[in-house]
C-alpha cells in the first residue's frame, strides 16, 4: 500500500481517518480542503485544483482524501487502495455541526491557514450537504464499482469497521520504505 484514495461525503470522517492512517503507515496525507482553499477562505479556481490534484497524483506515496471527482478517474488508476466512507446522512450533518460548533473560531488541521469554522457558513454548507446527498452518492459507489481490479476497495460503514480497518494496517511493514 503506497497510494490510498479515501472518499466519502462531508462529515463521513474522510480526514480523520486520513490522518490516523498516514500516522499508522507513515505515508504523506493530502487533504483535499488544502486544494480546494487558499487562506481565508479563497477558493482556487477549477483549472488550479485540477492541476494541483494532478501532482499529488503524480506522487509515488500518498494518502489523498477528498473530491474534486473531476480528478478521481486519474486519481483511481494510480491508487493501490479506495477506502470509500459511507455514513448517513442524519449522522453527518451531524457531526458537521459538532464540529462547526466545538472548533467554532480555529482552523482545522485539514484547512489551510486562516479557515477558521465559522457558524455563517454553516446554512450554505448544509444546503450543498442536502443538494448533493443522492448524487454524491451515486458517483462514488460508480466510482468504486468500476474501481481497476489492482486496487483493493473498502467500504467503512461504521466507527466499529473504521477501528477494525486501522487496527489491521501493521504499521511495522513495508509501508515506511
Amino acid at each position: 500500500m503506497q497510494r490510498v484514495m479515501i472518499v466519502g461525503q462531508p462529515g463521513s470522517g474522510k480526514s480523520t481517518l486520513a490522518r490516523r492512517l498516514g500516522e499508522r503507515t507513515g505515508l504523506p496525507v493530502v487533504h483535499i480542503d488544502t486544494i480546494h482553499w487558499q487562506p481565508g477562505w479563497v477558493e482556487r479556481s477549477r483549472d488550479e485544483k485540477t492541476r494541483l490534484c494532478h501532482e499529488v497524483e503524480a506522487g509515488e506515496r500518498w494518502i489523498f482524501e477528498g473530491g474534486h471527482s473531476a480528478t478521481w478517474n486519474n486519481r483511481i488508476a494510480r491508487a493501490d487502495l479506495l477506502i470509500w466512507i459511507d455514513r448517513s446522512t442524519p449522522l453527518r450533518f451531524w457531526r458537521v455541526l459538532l464540529r462547526t460548533l466545538t472548533q467554532h473560531g480555529s482552523t482545522r488541521p485539514d484547512l489551510p491557514e486562516n479557515c477558521p469554522e465559522r457558524l455563517d457558513h454553516l446554512p450554505e454548507f448544509f444546503r450543498f450537504m442536502w443538494r448533493t446527498r443522492t448524487s454524491s452518492r451515486a458517483a462514488m459507489q460508480r466510482l468504486v464499482a468500476n474501481a481497476p481490479s489492482a486496487c483493493q476497495v473498502v467500504q467503512l460503514r461504521s466507527n466499529r469497521q473504521a477501528r477494525a480497518f486501522l487496527a489491521s494496517i501493521d504499521a511495522s511493514s513495508d509501508l515506511r520504505s
